[in-house]
């Protein structure tokens, strides 16, 4: 039977998934929705394949559909054993990285380049006094300085044509430049100053080339709020092609300001080694870079860590590392330990010549360890999802919580606002198989509107003024009338073994309260409190009738409480954020009849503001262009209609 025999088998039978897609699915639930790259793994730990995304979580789920790949990629999955991810701050870094590591694995299933050529990059020269801006391929050897490397010809191409039309830098050759006797074609589309026909001088081309430069090292926010401040000027002033032109800048600008973090020549042959350490596990993440080049990155995990701190670990961990590699010329570390000279010495032995250790505060090379950081953080919390089961946590949370048994579904609560305006109530789920995300809820807070608070209750009263007792109030109620109205119980999956509410005592007493008005019973609540200095690891669980329990940073139970905090806090915001973002878009004057966007627009030039408009007069109204004395009698009237 052929290996694709097998698999259509599997697939079949309906009860178990084919061999390599049962693999790849397991890594979906903890996957970030972020650009990097992936390596599939054989049994042997061979890298089968090497892909980049835009979306980790989207790219690698489409793995688990085997029916729709072709035969070569269906005969990969089924080799899949195992994978390894790396995140990248853009899909362009992806893309660097991507073929960084098919040169060093040559996977099987990769499309292999045998070409060889090198990445392009922009060259700023300095042989001329008037500086040229080209794209450059091969060796550095000419003066002058270069930016990239670039994924692709098309992308220094456009960035080329951005940078033209920002800073109108020329790209003519030199004898070109030295025989025009007027202008081309480029200056006058507005992609160069003219400098061949000194259409602009020296020291104000000089200007341009600096700005230039300073924009393509990353330094460019000056030049953007500058552009951004004679964009809304020119508006202001109603000179609109002007604002139009500077908002085409500040467009260019944006799209040739991304980071090249994967590639960084002066750090040369360097071991770059981060950790993190949560739930009572460490990574220690290592990425090597060799010439300049980031040839890719490995996670390690070191067993019986438990009880050692970060820096203690990662000492241990270079000492053994090296012992069966060799170390390069750099190492550096994300996290000081506390022998550094003496394990640079004994690398040094090791490696026959010199090997410095050093721990960067500063430069690009922060950059590198913030990086390591981050795939440190990431790799372990995909350990910790896939070592430690949910169902382990859930039954450790119920003997921390001493609970009547391990809870199969709990409700998580949260609200954010600012200063009370677009406020949100949010609820989030965790079961045995992780979030619940389908399950998720949110609440636009309406107030006393909703009828279901007191007018006589004093958090009422309060509640414009940002109460957050009352904003949890609404929630849980409107949450638990509409189930109990609805008939949710435990079989239908729709009732919660434990309400978490985020807060401390407060927030604890009015959802017992609001559970006693409801005759709700058979529901353990408690309440999270974020610790001194709102420092996770040290939050206090408060519990009716009972006292304040600290967890153990340490123990895995308090790990997966900040995770399900965080969650609901990140929903919470996330929703508010939208709900703040769409709020901005519309205006009250889109609700008043008879006002279309140009007369809205002479409202709002006349007045300033909506609100302005609001409280204006009826003869001030009159005097707007293009608003009759009757249009502005229904304009004052529909703001004035309760006085």
């Amino acid at each position: 039977m052929t290996e694709l025999a097998k698999i259509e088998l599997l697939r079949s039978d309906g009860k178990e998934l084919p061999r390599g897609v049962a693999v790849i699915s397991a890594y979906l639930k903890t996957l970030p929705n972020q650009p990097g790259v992936y390596r599939m793994i054989n049994a042997d730990g061979k890298v089968l394949y090497v892909g980049k995304a835009k979306s980790l979580k989207v790219r690698v789920a489409a793995y688990t559909h085997p029916e729709r790949q072709s035969v070569r990629i269906r005969r990969m999955i089924f080799e899949t054993a195992s994978m390894e991810f790396v995140t990248t701050h853009t899909e362009a870094e992806a893309l660097l990285l991507e073929s960084n590591l098919i040169k060093h694995y040559a996977p099987r299933y990769n499309i292999l380049l045998r070409d060889d050529k090198s990445f392009p990059y922009i060259l700023v020269t300095h042989d001329h006094q008037y500086a040229r801006i080209v794209k450059h391929r091969g060796g550095q050897n000419r003066k002058g300085d270069y930016f990239g490397p670039f994924a692709s010809v098309w992308a220094v191409n456009e960035t080329l044509a951005a940078l033209q039309r920002t800073f109108l830098l020329r790209t003519c050759t030199d004898a070109v430049f030295a025989n025009r006797t007027r202008p081309c074609l480029l200056y006058q589309i507005k992609r160069c100053a003219g400098p061949c026909v000194d259409k602009i001088d020296i020291a104000d081309y000089a200007a341009l080339v600096a700005e230039a430069r300073e924009f393509l090292t990353g330094d460019s926010h000056k030049i953007q709020r500058r552009l951004a401040r004679l964009m809304q000027e020119a508006s202001n002033d109603q000179e609109f092609e002007l604002a139009a032109q500077y908002r085409d800048r500040i467009r260019a600008l944006t799209r040739i300001q991304a980071h090249q973090n994967v590639n960084l020549g002066k750090t040369g042959n360097a071991d770059i080694i981060a950790g993190a350490q949560d739930g009572g596990a460490t990574c220690i993440q290592v990425f090597f870079f060799r010439s300049g080049t980031n040839y890719g990155n490995r996670a390690y995990f070191p067993v019986q860590a438990k009880n050692h701190d970060l820096p203690a670990v990662l000492e241990a961990f270079i000492g053994q590392f090296y012992a069966r590699t060799p170390p390069p010329q750099n190492v550096i570390l994300g996290h000081d330990i506390s022998n550094l000279d003496l394990v640079a010495q004994a690398l040094s032995v090791r490696a026959g010549r010199k090997v410095e250790i050093t721990v960067p505060k500063r430069g690009d090379k922060v950059k590198l360890v913030t990086h390591a950081v981050t795939n440190a953080r990431q790799a372990l919390e995909r350990r910790l999802a896939e070592s430690a089961s949910q169902r382990q946590l859930l039954e450790g949370l119920a003997v921390t919580l001493d609970l009547d048994g391990m809870p199969d579904r709990i409700e998580v609560y949260d609200n954010s606002h600012i200063s009370g305006t677009h406020a949100i109530g949010a609820m989030i789920v965790v079961g045995p198989e992780g979030f619940d995300k389908n399950a998720y809820r949110k609440f636009n807070i309406k107030g006393d509107k909703t009828g279901i608070l007191s007018p006589s209750d004093e958090i009422n009263k309060n509640f414009n003024s940002c109460d957050d007792y009352a904003m949890m109030r609404e929630v849980l109620t409107r949450r638990f009338s509409r189930a109990l109205k609805e008939g949710a119980n435990r079989d239908n999956g729709q009732w919660p073994d434990l309400v978490l509410v985020d807060g401390g005592k407060g927030q604890l007493s009015v959802a017992c309260e609001v559970f006693q008005e409801l005759g709700i019973e058979d529901i353990a609540v408690a309440a999270i409190a974020k610790g001194p200095d709102r420092n996770a690891g040290r939050e206090t669980v408060f519990r009716p009738g009972l006292s304040p329990l600290q967890i153990a940073s340490r123990d895995p139970v308090s790990y997966f409480l900040q995770r399900i905090r965080d969650e609901a806090h990140r929903f919470a915001v996330g929703s508010h954020r939208n709900k703040r973002s769409k709020t901005l878009q519309t205006s009250i004057l889109d609700e008043v009849p008879g006002i279309g966007a140009k007369r809205k627009k002479a409202l709002l030039h006349h007045f300033g503001d909506a609100r302005a408009v609001s409280q204006a007069g009826r003869a001030d109204l009159g005097a707007v262009e293009g608003v009759s004395s009757s249009l502005a009698e229904k304009i004052y009237d529909w703001f004035h209609s309760d006085t």
